[in-house]
């Protein structure tokens, strides 16, 4: 694990606890799972990009090459004590269909997306300009995300898939936790990590 770990990765962390089984979706080059490993946690990785599967063997963490959109029904009913799926949501085809799964796999799980409504990104749309930021990095024509959204939408859909919500922690540009109310987050913080639980 480097120097550059993603300040928001170690908050994530820090909300999991020891000795917990956890599924990474999406799990990068694995460095959460590394991070876990120090707390006694087990788990697993998903990742579909091959270079970052390749670097996640090498670093000595369990991954495995599934689709998030169609492979998720492998996994078996409350198979993980914790889900983790951080700044992925907005990549997968069907967000709703992937939050059904996970609720399904686990009973506590801990989503992190980008802010689409971040001051930054509306000061640039009145440019006439598509936004672009740290957590946004992509210009429009070779962009990851295919679905955008305020963290003022993304709440209603946890809670109409009886997710919910523990904690929201609001971050700032360099993934730290930015002490915010719900209405000024929606406006000022660049990403935000929350902690779910799924209501059986």
């Amino acid at each position: 694990m480097g120097d550059t770990l993603r300040p928001d990765l170690e908050l994530i962390a820090q909300l999991i606890p020891q000795n917990s089984r956890v599924l990474d979706l999406g799990c990068g080059d694995g460095e959460l799972l590394q991070l876990l490993m120090g707390k006694g946690c087990t788990g697993t990785g998903v990742e579909i990009e091959p270079a970052a599967l390749v670097q996640a063997l090498r670093s000595g963490v369990n991954v495995i090459d599934l689709d998030l959109n169609t492979q998720l029904g492998e996994f078996a009913d409350d198979s993980y004590d914790v889900v983790v799926l951080s700044r992925t949501l907005q990549n997968v085809h069907k967000p709703r269909d992937v939050l059904e799964q996970i609720s399904r796999i686990a009973v506590h799980c801990v989503v992190s997306m980008p802010n689409f409504a971040h001051w930054s990104g509306r000061a640039r749309l009145l440019t006439g300009r598509m936004p672009m930021s740290k957590d946004l990095p992509y210009p429009w024509y070779d962009t990851p995300n295919l679905h955008y959204t305020s963290l003022k939408d993304l709440e209603p859909l946890f809670r109409s898939l009886d997710l919910q919500i523990d904690r929201c922690i609001p971050l700032n540009a360099r993934g730290e936790a930015h002490v915010l109310g719900n209405a000024a987050a929606n406006m000022f913080a660049s990403s935000a990590v929350y902690l779910l639980h799924a209501q059986r």
